[in-house]
């Protein structure tokens, strides 16, 4: 199973479209997850279009419509692993003890908020991944979002891919 996972894509803020790049990874994924900052209800309802299987949560900048449609976070087993998807999870001092306590449930959380791409493991073996974000690289080098395939319980091919500067 494919997975693309982004976060924070802040369009039309930030972006006024998601990059085409970024499209096409969600046509070939299997499913698409969305760690929230969508902003624009629009973008929700192109990548629910185009997403064979969306997991989506609302973020901090996200208004009452996005609300309403997504949860604060999403729970779903994808290939053998226990996901978890939340925008925010707090300082990254810290990050992985605090979210072993609050996520004892979960093999893997993907989160966002930072735009800053993550890649650690609690203790306990809970992994974590921030896909950083494919249209606002604040401080960071380039755009980014993650891909990666999951199958009888192993996280593999994980890779971030680094968008050309615009």
């Amino acid at each position: 199973m494919r997975l693309l996972l982004v976060s924070d894509t802040h369009v039309p803020l930030r972006a006024k479209r998601l990059p085409d790049e970024l499209l096409r990874e969600s046509d070939r994924a299997d499913v698409v997850v969305h760690a929230g900052d969508w902003v624009d209800v629009a973008t929700l309802d192109l990548l629910e279009g185009r997403a064979r299987h969306l997991v989506g949560v609302y973020g901090n900048n996200d208004g009452p419509e996005l609300r309403a449609r997504l949860p604060e976070v999403a729970r779903v087993r994808l290939g053998g692993l226990r996901f978890g998807v939340v925008h925010e999870t707090g300082a990254a001092h810290g990050r992985e003890a605090r979210c072993a306590t609050l996520y004892p449930d979960l093999d893997i959380l993907v989160f966002g908020h930072s735009h800053i791409p993550w890649d650690t493991k609690a203790p306990g073996g809970l992994r974590l991944l921030n896909p950083g974000s494919p249209t606002d690289r604040r401080r960071q080098p380039y755009c980014t979002y993650m891909t990666c395939t999951v199958a009888e319980g192993v996280l593999g091919n994980l890779v971030l891919h680094r968008l050309p500067r615009r």
